[in-house]
């Protein structure tokens, strides 16, 4: 049975810590963006978890996962979780305005939404979205303690202002669960989110955007991602929208 849950929306906190890091290599780009809402405490969830640990080989795809912490309360407190990642998925519920916060959650190129283990959907929802999705190229470079990122969108590409984001990543992650719905398990996690920093802004037109090393470096990640994500202001402060473009940094 999936784990819905329907609270409050607070801002979205970007968050970044210290780290470990390599040199980035520019890299191809990418088919679409994958984003799993899951928690340790979700007896429906392992099955995602274990989708996503394969959909995380597939060079086309970035399948990110974003443990949430409104499962804590039923006997075991993810490991991995930030109020963060709990705060973006409710921000995506009010950008569609359907208001659906369930574990697992899938997200396909900040839009669409799905059950994070129904791998037939998913891939339609990839395979739907081709013609049009991700219109920003994102090439990385690295030297001298700065990241350059630079943006090339396609011809008539997207006009929709957003963010460029750098988000930490702990390419895989193995967790003994011992207590709670899971108790026993020991559960594997693909690209592990670890903080999300804001470094510029896209308006449209090609671009380079540069942001200390810094950024993309937290505490037990060993590469990081780069999102182009439109947004838009509301009462809740500015909730992401379409990811316009992405790249994964080779390690």
């Amino acid at each position: 049975m999936l784990h819905r849950t329907r609270l409050a929306a607070p801002l979205f906190a970007a968050l970044v810590f210290g780290g470990t890091m390599a040199h980035a290599e520019p890299v191809a780009k990418p088919k679409a963006v994958l984003e799993l809402f899951t928690s340790q405490g979700c007896s429906s969830c392992p099955a995602a978890d274990a989708l996503f640990v394969e959909l995380a080989k597939d060079p086309g795809l970035i399948a990110l996962t974003l443990p949430v912490t409104y499962w804590d309360y039923l006997g075991w407190k993810d490991t991995l979780a930030q109020d963060a990642f709990t705060k973006r998925q409710k921000l995506y519920a009010k950008t569609r305005g359907d208001g659906q916060i369930y574990t697992p959650q899938a997200v396909v190129n900040g839009t669409v939404h799905m059950v994070g283990s129904d791998k037939a959907n998913l891939e339609k929802a990839v395979k739907d979205q081709a013609g049009t999705a991700l219109p920003v190229t994102v090439s990385l470079d690295e030297a001298a303690g700065t990241l350059r990122i630079q943006l090339t969108p396609a011809a008539g590409g997207s006009d929709k202002p957003g963010g460029v984001w750098v988000v930490p990543i702990s390419r895989l992650v193995m967790v003994p669960i011992e207590r709670g719905e899971n108790k026993g398990r020991s559960a594997s996690y693909a690209n592990v989110v670890r903080g999300m920093v804001r470094v510029g802004d896209w308006a449209g037109t090609q671009t380079t955007v540069q942001a200390p090393i810094a950024s993309t470096k937290a505490e037990g990640a060993d590469s990081y991602v780069v999102l182009v994500q439109a947004d838009q202001p509301s009462k809740y402060g500015m909730i992401p929208g379409t990811i316009l473009g992405a790249a994964l940094a080779k390690r």
